[in-house]
């Protein structure tokens, strides 16, 4: 059993190495049959540091002096790119691209500063012409010495792409021709000759397969491709960072491009006036950029009536004029960085989805947007210098409402104005509906005037306001009657020891037991009686004012009947006045009868503070203590009348 284990392993171990070998021969064979046609004096050092590169490494001391003073960027078995091409070693260069022929696998050759003669040129086009390149580069490339007319072989060639990036013709004497023949007729699909200072290309003299031209960065103007119609499978066209004037101009030169597609005349100088003729674009014109020009709103008039995407950024458009032509295949159009001051409609563009309106002059955008383009999937509106004000709240419920379809919201939304908000995002600015609403401002600020008039009036009622202002405006003009009537009398002087107040239906206590008690005897009390003292012809109130001021006191005989007299009132009103004008100590309350606080009416509020702070006499019941009832009343109202009111009151 072990001896048959050990067969097995060895066998196992002689069949893995034969494998090993069998393969390795292949891979050997393979690699010397793929460069069979590589000469060995054109290959580099160092080049070999991939199997299959195009230009493999090889160690003898001969081989190692190779070096033809290019560098080698890429390697590869369909890319080769070379750097440093020089006048010196250009026809090196030519003989390795004459190896290549077709059924090669290198496709891709990209050359990068190259300074060579015209001729040179010419003759590496032609050599990459009839090779196996598809695309072919040059970056950086100067032309040395004269230009001359060249014959060119556009047959047979496997090319399909011509970049040329940064050339500088040193020749200032030359057919312009000799130059743009060679590149407007070559039988290819897409060319390329950018930051160049080209400043024309003629037509094509027959019907050109050109897809794709990119002629960005140069000095081509107005003139360009006037007339031609060869350019009839063209379907993208670069003209970016170039010298264009007229969009009119631009247009016609389309007319003829049956295929064209895409068009970028960014960063010109393009305008556009009612002065120029009408524009004709061509019918396959479906996408094109007019961003960073000198365009206004009328570019509208001036447009592709098929065109689906629109790029007007960067211009000086301030509003989108009403009445232009309807744009119903329009699909996204970019007015960022203009002038507008408002989001534009959608009358002209029923089928617009993509809106840009960013870095605009928009403070307040209209809050219908929504609704004048219903099948808008995404606005971009930031970056405008919003006014957070009530109009903007609008806007804010229309985001909400629009399902998310404010794009860059909320970091792009930010207020400008006012300064006080300046920087705060639009999603944390509040205000409340009332704030915002002028109707429902105006109806609250109604209900609450109606509200607080409503009060002021019950408060009136119920605290008898009208009295009191008709009473002060009462003795106010009594007043001034009195000072402008009689200026001898401005000097108050004391006629009476004390002015009785009391009600009608007390007469019979006042008549009865207060004047004749009082008045009796000796150094008898002269009191202020209405029947007796009030001077007839004149009111009421100005007789009242008058006992008021020429008695020293005022007596209030309080009773029940006393609170439910208007005249009363008046009475203690006047008084109440003089006590608070004067600093007089000069009212006296006799409590004929107990008046219940419920029997007091509101207005009556003086009276009930009177009776809470001050000291009032009762009238007894019983007769023992009624003198004592009048030995302290007459005291309380002696004085001498005939000498003046400050020297008595100053005594007592």
């Amino acid at each position: 059993m072990a001896e048959n284990m050990k067969y097995l392993r060895n066998f196992f171990i002689y069949n893995c190495l034969f494998a090993l070998t069998f393969w390795n021969n292949i891979g050997l064979a393979m690699k010397n049959e793929l460069f069979t046609s590589v000469p060995n004096n054109f290959l580099q050092d160092g080049l070999g540091k991939k199997n299959f590169s195009l230009l493999p490494s090889y160690t003898s001391n001969h081989q190692s002096e190779a070096n033809f003073g290019w560098v080698v960027i890429e390697n590869t078995t369909e890319s080769l790119s070379l750097s440093e091409i020089t006048k010196d070693n250009v026809q090196n260069l030519i003989t390795l691209i004459s190896n290549f022929r077709k059924g090669s696998r290198l496709q891709n050759l990209t050359l990068t500063n190259m300074s060579v003669y015209w001729e040179a040129l010419i003759e590496v086009l032609q050599t990459v012409w009839h090779s196996s390149i598809e695309y072919f580069s040059i970056t950086n490339l100067i032309q040395l010495g004269n230009v001359v007319s060249s014959r060119f072989d556009y047959s047979d060639t496997s090319m399909k792409a011509l970049a040329l990036n940064k050339v500088l013709v040193t020749d200032l004497y030359f057919s312009q021709d000799d130059i743009y023949n060679i590149f407007a007729n070559m039988n290819i699909e897409a060319l390329t000759i950018a930051d160049s200072e080209l400043i024309h290309m003629v037509c094509p003299s027959s019907d050109s397969p050109f897809r794709y031209v990119n002629f960005a960065k140069n000095d081509l103007t107005d003139l360009l491709f006037q007339n031609c119609d060869k350019l009839i499978q063209l379907e993208t066209f670069i003209l970016k960072r170039n010298k264009f004037e007229s969009l009119s101009k631009v247009s016609f030169m389309t007319s003829r491009m049956k295929s064209l597609r895409y068009l970028d005349m960014s960063s010109n100088l393009l305008r556009n006036s009612g002065a120029e003729k009408r524009c004709q674009w061509t019918d396959s014109l479906s996408e094109l950029d007019l961003s960073s020009n000198q365009l206004t709103e009328s570019v509208f008039e001036c447009l592709p009536v098929h065109i689906s995407k629109l790029d007007l950024q960067n211009n000086q458009i301030a509003s989108v004029p009403k009445g232009i032509v309807e744009l119903q295949s329009l699909k996204e159009l970019n007015l960022a960085s203009n002038r507008l001051a408002d989001l534009p409609g959608c009358r002209a563009f029923a089928g617009l989805e993509i809106l840009n309106i960013e870095r605009n002059l928009i403070l307040t955008p209209s809050a219908d947007f929504f609704e004048s383009c219903p099948s808008v999937k995404e606005l971009q509106a930031g970056q405008n210098p919003f006014k957070c004000s009530c109009e903007l709240q609008d806007f804010l419920r229309l985001e909400r409402r629009s399902g998310g379809k404010l794009s860059g919201w909320p970091e792009a939304y930010v207020c400008k104005y006012p300064e006080d908000l300046s920087g705060t995002q639009l999603k944390d600015f509040h205000l409340t509906e009332l704030a915002c609403n002028t109707t429902l401002l105006l109806v609250t600020a109604l209900l609450l005037t109606l509200v607080l008039v409503a009060v002021v009036a019950f408060l009136c009622i119920y605290l008898d306001v009208p009295w009191y202002v008709r009473m002060l405006w009462q003795w106010t003009r009594t007043k001034r009657r009195a000072w402008h009537g009689c200026p001898e009398q401005r000097e108050a002087v004391l006629q009476f020891h004390a002015f009785i107040s009391y009600s009608e239906r007390d007469s019979l206590w006042v008549k009865n037991e207060l004047i004749p008690n009082l008045e009796k005897g000796e150094g008898c009390i002269q009191l202020c009686q209405h029947e007796r003292n009030f001077i007839p012809g004149k009111s009421i109130v100005e007789n009242i004012i008058n006992c008021i001021e020429k008695s020293y006191k005022s007596i209030f005989v309080l009773s029940p009947n006393f609170v439910q007299s208007e005249w009363c009132h008046y009475e203690l009103y006047f008084a109440h006045h003089k006590l608070f004008s004067e600093n007089s100590d000069s009212l006296i309350l006799i409590l004929l009868e107990p008046i219940p606080p419920y029997v007091i009416p509101a207005r009556y509020h003086k009276l009930k503070a009177l009776m809470a702070k001050r000291t009032y006499l009762e009238w007894p019941k019983e007769r023992s203590k009624r003198a004592l009832f009048w030995a302290n009343l007459r005291a309380a109202i002696s004085i001498n009348l005939s000498m003046p009111v400050e020297q008595n009151r100053t005594e007592v």
